[in-house]
């Protein structure tokens, strides 16, 4: 599917929204592969409207994607890096959350973009990525992003692993000569 998907700045006022998507995005990737229990647990814990407040307050960046109607669709988010042995100067890629339906639409890159366009002071962009959601492994491989560490996280009272990736954005700085 094509479409024309709009990427807007979200702030504070959208937590609801983003919480809605982040929900519905997480079970509907997560359901029949981990257990159900702990995708719901997950998502009251990390995905409340509650939790969106409490990242924006500590100084967490999104965008929201909406569709030509105006629903929204997805979004990304950036904080301060929480995966452990990361360096200074890197921005963690907290969350990209696309419904499905508008996966292979080009949202997924047009929010990678502005997540690149707004982090050009950082030196990387990092992220975890569930060890067996290869669709997302192979979109930040065709990104340009590399592997660089792995992680265990609790994911509702499931221990789940995670690949880190890492995306240089001295790549994208660099003014051409």
């Amino acid at each position: 599917m094509t479409t024309s998907i709009t990427i807007t700045p979200a702030i504070p006022t959208d937590a609801q929204t983003l919480a809605l998507i982040g929900a519905a995005s997480f079970l509907d990737g997560f359901a029949g592969d981990l257990d159900g229990p702990s995708i719901v647990r997950h998502c009251h814990e990390h995905h409340s409207v509650a939790a969106y407040q409490s990242l924006f307050a500590h100084g967490a960046k999104a965008w929201l994607a909406t569709e030509p109607k105006g629903a929204p669709v997805g979004y990304a988010m950036t904080t301060a890096p929480d995966i452990p042995g990361m360096a200074d100067g890197d921005v963690e890629l907290k969350r990209i959350y696309l419904l499905s339906r508008y996966q292979g639409s080009g949202a997924a890159k047009a929010l990678l973009d502005a997540v690149i366009a707004s982090a050009k002071a950082a030196k990387r962009l990092i992220l975890g990525v569930y060890e067996h959601n290869t669709r997302a492994l192979a979109f930040y491989a065709k990104s340009g992003f590399t592997p660089v560490a792995t992680r265990q996280f609790n994911m509702g009272g499931t221990m789940c692993n995670d690949q880190v990736l890492a995306l240089d954005l001295d790549l994208f700085s660099k003014d051409p000569q």
